[in-house]
């Protein structure tokens, strides 16, 4: 069987650490090519990780070297030039979170993928965690009955991140809702099965982030923070449940960083890392599942999930449609923050 030639597009430090270090443990895989516009950087990441070829034009190395495979690793505001650019060269694709800025891109990303007959699939990594896969089961076995409220929670005290352009918003397209938020929100919904949604409601603010300059993720300059530092809000859905959340780059809260869903349903709640289901009998706290540790190995499965459905496997990932009713929801909590108004979808 003929190896699988993948690309790599960026070339900072998840490329590094994620992608590359997950395909160099498949035999089934030939690494041949990183792209980035720097070819000081592209050069060094290619010595760094023993890959033969490099280059500067993402259009040049298509032509050369007809890669059967591409991860996505740049900036997200050229999410969306690069996943097409892929989609037409006839690659199936792998995009680090989120899809794009906008919905329009993720759904002309999904269409173009399924046009071409590819592979779309974003890298929401935390959906491949056991926890996440056994509540989903449980969930769909009624264990917790009818699921109506869930809390959504990607916070950090202090964590705005000190280098890239995490500050920037015309090139991240906003702060931790699409950086952090997007997570535990696709976590979400994939647990509940994806259910329709009626309305989006949320507030946002900046209140810490231009004031300070140095937290426990690095420095930053309070004059070219762009982006919210927090956001609140609420999802509707048309089965009359409810979806909070809350996700922060900075905030005044006890913990240093909490990334967790919890689930109330009419029969047991759950909390998702790591996985819990419990009730209550007279008052007192009844545990139906108790995982003392949440699945540290969510990066590597996800990218095995990638790799193995390239390969012809029947196996979950988190596809093209998913990504552009993500991305749909992530617009649509901006919108309502911006215009101070409820969102219907």
């Amino acid at each position: 069987m003929r190896k699988k030639r993948v690309a790599i597009i960026g070339g900072g430090q998840v490329a590094e650490k994620v992608h590359v270090s997950y395909y160099r443990m498949r035999e089934e895989i030939d690494l041949v090519a990183v792209v980035s516009p720097n070819s000081d950087r592209a050069k060094s990441f290619a010595e760094r990780n023993d890959i033969l070829h490099y280059y500067t034009d993402a259009a040049e190395m298509y032509a050369v070297e007809k890669p059967d495979m591409v991860s996505i690793c740049t900036p997200n505001n050229v999410h969306y030039e690069n996943v097409m650019l892929a989609l037409e060269n006839g690659c199936d694709v792998l995009c680090e979170k989120p899809p794009a800025i906008s919905a329009d891109e993720a759904k002309k990303m999904q269409e173009t993928a399924i046009q071409n007959n590819c592979i779309l699939a974003y890298n929401f990594h935390h959906r491949f965690a056991d926890d996440v896969s056994i509540l989903r089961q449980k969930a769909a076995e009624g264990v917790l009955g009818d699921i109506y409220a869930v809390k959504v929670q990607a916070l950090r005290r202090c964590g705005i991140p000190g280098w890239g352009s995490f500050t920037n918003k015309d090139i991240q397209g906003g702060g931790p809702l699409i950086d952090l938020g997007v997570h535990m929100l696709d976590a979400a919904l994939y647990v509940l099965g994806f259910p329709k949604v009626k309305k989006v409601t949320a507030k946002m603010f900046q209140k810490i982030g231009t004031k300070k300059s140095e937290g426990t993720l690095g420095e930053w300059d309070p004059k070219k923070f762009e982006v919210e530092d927090s956001l609140f809000g609420f999802i509707e859905l048309e089965g009359g449940g409810l979806l909070q959340l809350e996700t922060s780059f900075a905030l005044y809260i006890k913990e240093t960083s909490i990334m967790n869903v919890e689930f109330c349903g009419d029969q047991a709640g759950a909390t998702l890392f790591p996985a819990q289901i419990y009730m209550d009998e007279r008052g007192e706290l009844v545990s139906l599942l108790n995982r003392e540790t949440a699945d540290p190995d969510r990066h590597q499965k996800s990218m095995a999930a990638f790799v193995d459905k390239c390969l012809g496997k029947d196996v979950m990932v988190a596809d093209g449609q998913q990504g552009y009713v993500i991305q749909q929801l992530i617009e649509a909590f901006y919108q309502s923050a911006e215009k101070g108004e409820s969102v219907s979808l």
